[in-house]
């Protein structure tokens, strides 16, 4: 039985990159001795066990076999005879299967991994490698992180399984999860701009890829077409840290206007509730948490408001804090001001470091429309929601005078 670092840590290790996550794999042992060792079995497609006090994974070696389709469509044989060449050999590129020797810290690197961190260079192992279509995603997330140059024949093998339709066997669930991941790098642009050229984002998420090559107003977007605008503003969410629901409503907002008919272009009228009907059809098909749906929704819907927040009355300002839901949670609401924000930041001449200008004017009265205690009001009032909605209205006219007076 021999135990060997691998993956990640091995990897991130020879890049200079902090080392997250540590995984293992064990050559020589079977499931029997593992479970005897105290190892906790948890890997229900093939045996990977958590260490009794680490609780780090640790995987048997083992070998794969192409059975059908996507990825799931796999047999696995994990025995002791499974040497760690086999199980090196199974792996998606070349940076990811490199092991090291826990005991003598000997590097066991068979496809030239050492050599590729060195260069900066994403490349597959094997042909095998296009029997598994999430390594696509996974490919344009490796290459977006850790800033690597793709294999001219990597490139070309992405290309073909894209193009033989592999990642229509995907579940919606599973893109999401690795949508999600790409999205929270360093550069989710780059990624989302890497599965465009691959052709996956056509596959993935067709409503992003159709805003490529729409045309928009050049004072307002002197960038360029809807695409282009979308991965400005994903950089922002990126550069000011943003998380993973501000993000997504980056890539997202502005589906709607791949439906703008011609006669209106480079207008886009109404693109924000096509877009919410749009994004509404996307977290269904990827299984999106309702948290983050909501967020979606509310950010796509009502990001035009804010940037013309300025200008809304009193009315109009309360029916936008209702229908975010902004009086009983404010989720929604930093997801829309966070996207807001980028948008307004993605401008060519402005900074990608900035709140958008109505930031704290709607905080603030929004903070005027909480302070009514709606309990309080409704007990004395013969018609209680007119009353409270009454008493919220008055609240921010209050707080908008103030406000015109600083």
């Amino acid at each position: 039985m021999k135990t060997y670092l691998v993956g990640g840590a091995v990897r991130n290790a020879l890049l200079g990159r902090p080392v997250r996550e540590k995984d293992y794999v064990v050559v020589g042992s079977n499931a029997e001795q593992m479970a005897e060792l105290g190892f906790k079995p948890v890997g229900s497609d093939f045996p990977v066990f958590l260490h009794p006090e680490t609780r780090e994974e640790y995987a048997l070696a083992r070998t794969e076999r192409k059975s059908g389709t996507g990825y799931k469509g796999f047999v696995f044989h994990a025995a002791a005879d499974v040497t760690l060449e086999q199980d090196l050999l199974r792996r998606d590129f070349t940076i990811n299967a490199i092991a090291q020797d826990l005991e003598t810290g000997r590097l066991h690197d068979y496809h030239g991994g050492r050599r590729d961190c060195a260069a900066h260079v994403l490349r597959h192992v094997s042909d095998a490698f296009s029997e598994d279509p999430l390594r696509v995603l996974r490919g344009a997330r490796f290459a977006s992180d850790l800033y690597l140059n793709v294999a001219p024949a990597t490139e070309e093998m992405i290309r073909a399984t894209v193009a033989a339709g592999e990642l229509a066997d995907l579940g919606g669930e599973r893109i999401y999860r690795e949508l999600c991941r790409g999205l929270m790098g360093a550069r989710p642009q780059f990624y989302i701009s890497l599965l465009r050229r691959w052709g996956a984002l056509r596959e993935v998420l067709p409503e992003v890829d159709a805003l490529f090559g729409v045309s928009q107003s050049p004072k307002s977007h002197p960038e360029g077409c809807a695409g282009v605008h979308t991965l400005l503003v994903l950089g922002a969410a990126a550069d000011n840290f943003w998380g993973l629901p501000v993000r997504l409503a980056a890539l997202l907002h502005d589906v709607g206007k791949a439906l703008t008919a011609a006669q209106h272009l480079p207008s886009h009228p109404g693109h924000e509730e096509s877009g919410a009907r749009l994004v509404a059809q996307i977290c269904r098909r990827l299984k999106v948490p309702r948290k983050i749906r909501q967020s979606l929704l509310a950010a796509t819907a009502e990001h035009g408001l804010i940037h013309g927040f300025a200008d809304l009355n009193a009315e109009q300002i309360l029916a936008l804090f209702v229908r975010i839901g902004a009086l009983r949670e404010q989720d929604s609401a930093e997801c829309l001001l966070a996207l807001a924000s980028c948008d307004h930041a993605s401008h060519p001449q402005r900074s990608s470091w900035q709140l958008h200008p109505s930031w704290h004017d709607f905080y603030r009265l929004l903070a005027a429309a909480g302070s009514i205690d709606g309990k309080a009001v409704a007990e004395s009032a013969d018609n209680p929601a007119a009353a409270v909605r009454e008493a919220r209205l008055k609240a921010i006219e209050d707080g908008r005078s103030l406000l015109s007076s600083v």
